[in-house]
Formats: C-alpha cells, structure tokens, sequence
C-alpha cells in the first residue's frame, strides 16, 4: 500500500498474522502459576498480568503466557497485510512477546521489519504509548511521520497517544 508516511509499524497479531492461541488455557495456567505463589487470580488475563506485576510475580506470569504465545506464532496464519509491508521503514509493536513477533514473521518470511516491540519488551503495553514510541525511536523515525497500522481500538488509542497517525488494517489494504 502506498503511504505518504516516512515510517509504517504494524501491530502483529489480527494484522501481519493470526497467532494460535487457546487464551482460555493461557487463561487457565496463568490462574493456577498465581495460585501456587498464593495469589488469588482474577478474572481477567488482563487482571492476572496487573496482579503479577503488583506481587511480583509477572517473570512465572510472562513465562507461561509467552510459551502459548510462541506455539501460536509458529502454527500462525498469514494475513493479507503480510504481502502489502512496504518498502519503507517498518516495524511492529505487539501486545504478544518479542519473541513470537519474531518467530511469526520468520515463519511467514515477512522480511524488512526493521525493529519488533512486545510486551516484554519495554516496561508497559500498548495502550500506552511508550511501546510505539520506542519502536519509532528504534527506526530512526518520528512519531508525526509514522503511520501505525493495527486492527483494535487499543491500537488506535496507542497511536493517538503516541502522536502518531492511525488506519485499521482493513482500511489501509483498501487505500
């Protein structure tokens, strides 16, 4: 696709690729990994990732979420945007780890990434704005020149944050 941005990032997962994941069992171990450390888990995975942060528990937490994550990535599916990453600067900024954004990719030979963001990766997810930020930064962009392609409104609500313009993936496969 064209675009009149010096710098495009993509979110991973729903956009480049359908990561595999079974986040009810995610859900399940995340639950059971808390309660072994005598932490009564919330409902939410969400939850469960903020109570393990709160307690000190997000490295076990991490560790489990991260093992589905990777699984997910190699058994992912291709997406349409897969075959429209321009030749420009990209990146990605994920809510999925570092390291199945880049066993996803390795797996659909996405190539040109230039820099991967995960959640693990900086100190908070999106919808805060440091992860984009930090993968612009790693790109040597600037936010008012990056586009930031995704297909949730967490997605968006990063980029307005970041300073940076937004499209849902189903709206820039159409531009």
């Amino acid at each position: 696709m064209n675009t009149d941005h010096e710098t495009v990032v993509f979110d991973l997962d729903g956009t480049l690729v359908r990561l595999v994941v079974d986040w009810e069992a995610v859900a399940s171990d995340v639950a059971e990994t808390l309660r072994e450390r005598g932490v009564a888990p919330p409902e939410s995975l969400w939850g469960m990732l903020e109570t393990a942060n709160e307690t000190g528990h997000r490295p076990a937490v991490e560790a489990v979420i991260a093992g589905y994550e990777r699984d997910g990535a190699r058994a992912s599916e291709r997406l349409p945007a897969a075959d429209a990453v321009p030749e420009e600067p990209v990146g990605v900024c994920s809510l999925n780890c570092e390291d199945a954004c880049h066993i996803a990719l390795e797996e659909h030979a996405i190539d040109g990434v230039g820099a991967v963001v995960g959640r693990d990766t900086v100190a908070t997810e999106k919808p805060d704005p440091e992860p984009l930020l930090e993968t612009v930064r790693r790109l040597d962009g600037s936010p008012e020149s990056t586009l930031f392609v995704g297909d949730t409104v967490r997605d968006e609500r990063t980029a307005e944050r970041a300073g940076c313009s937004f499209s849902y993936v189903s709206e820039w496969l159409r531009a």
